[in-house]
């Protein structure tokens, strides 16, 4: 009987010592699940990397900037920061655009461009003066103008976008390299296009190789050019390298001496980088910009392969807010019309 009652006491001692230690844990392991589950109760796109995405608004086309977010905000769910680049006298109009229509959930912040940086660095041409305006010099002040993130997307506003946004923000730049653009020989799909219509895909149609200073460049002329409509930088890249006080260099250099004009490559933002990148860019996945929608309006690419694209571009002179143009319907999908009613599409029964 003295031995059953002893092992009785040792297993009630157990068992209080497994009551205490199991209240012990529950005490004592409480502000660690309440810590976790004040994590789990955070929006998830606030834990997530935000991408940057940098696009104008001009005046006369601020449509234009508005289906370029529409699209990008609806085809993704990243955490994606806009970053709307204007002169003073468009953002106001910008702002209430977007804060009196479906996007006003987006987050954007805008930025006044400064026309005055290109005082000095841009020849006057008469042939094409639209790509004379200050808001198409902006991507070449990135760092200046988008100072907390390390990469950043800048678009053309003349695009619309089919895919995810984090794809195009998960491209690979080598090291070294500052940026990623799409290399005009990159898609057989759309060789026929740029011969149909006359278009350059070489420095050739960008430069002038009868000038010394391009000639001395050491570029071949047949070297396949890039379009800058779609951007995808490396801030501390750019910076390190002074690419903007490079830039501006060639700009000065084209007043001076008159190196490319609007009348060659059709634009005066793309020759600069053309020199300055040469060589020193990693490429975008051609799908990620498939461009000149906007060179011709009689021109067309087929439905399936535009439909497989991730992001279309209307480069050129017929754009889809205007008439005659192509392939409007894609575009047109994703505008939103002004509340105000300023900005109105041409069409051909209005």
């Amino acid at each position: 009987m003295a031995l059953l009652k002893k092992i009785n006491q040792i297993l009630l001692l157990l068992l209080i010592l497994t009551v205490c230690a199991i209240l012990y844990n529950k005490v004592h392991k409480a502000p660690s699940a309440l810590k976790n589950d004040a994590v789990d109760l955070e929006s998830p796109k606030e834990m997530e990397e935000e991408i940057p995405v940098v696009i104008c608004a001009a005046a006369g086309r601020m449509g234009a900037t508005v289906a370029a977010i529409s699209s990008i905000y609806s085809n993704t769910e990243a955490n994606v920061l806009f970053y709307i680049v204007g002169l003073k006298n468009t953002i106001p109009h910008i702002r209430k655009w977007i804060e009196n229509s479906k996007l006003k959930e987006i987050k954007f912040k805008t930025v006044e461009f400064n026309p005055m940086v290109l005082k000095g660095k841009i020849r006057q041409d008469a042939s094409r003066p639209e790509l004379l305006q200050p808001l198409n010099f902006v991507r070449f002040y990135l760092p200046l103008l988008i100072q907390k993130h390390e990469k950043v997307i800048y678009l053309d506003d003349d695009i619309i976008v089919q895919g995810d946004i984090q794809e195009l923000y998960d491209t690979k730049l080598a090291p070294g390299h500052a940026a990623a653009f799409s290399d005009d020989c990159d898609l057989p799909s759309t060789h026929e296009m740029v011969r149909s219509v006359g278009m350059q895909n070489t420095y050739m149609g960008f430069l002038d190789y009868r000038k010394q200073a391009i000639r001395d460049l050491g570029i071949s002329p047949s070297t396949c050019s890039f379009n800058p409509g779609v951007i995808v930088a490396n801030m501390t890249e750019w910076k390190n390298q002074r690419l903007t006080k490079q830039l501006e260099k060639w700009m000065q250099r084209n007043v001076e001496e008159n190196l490319y004009s609007s009348t060659l490559g059709g634009g005066v933002a793309t020759s600069p980088m053309l020199i300055v990148f040469h060589g020193k860019h990693s490429t975008i996945n051609p799908m990620w910009h498939i461009r000149h929608l906007g060179w011709s309006p009689d021109t067309r690419y087929s439905e399936h392969f535009l439909q497989e694209a991730k992001l279309l571009h209307w480069n050129g002179r017929y754009k889809p807010w205007d008439y005659p143009s192509v392939h409007t319907d894609l575009w047109e999908n994703w505008f939103i019309p002004d509340p105000s009613g300023k900005f109105k599409l041409t069409r051909p029964d209005s």
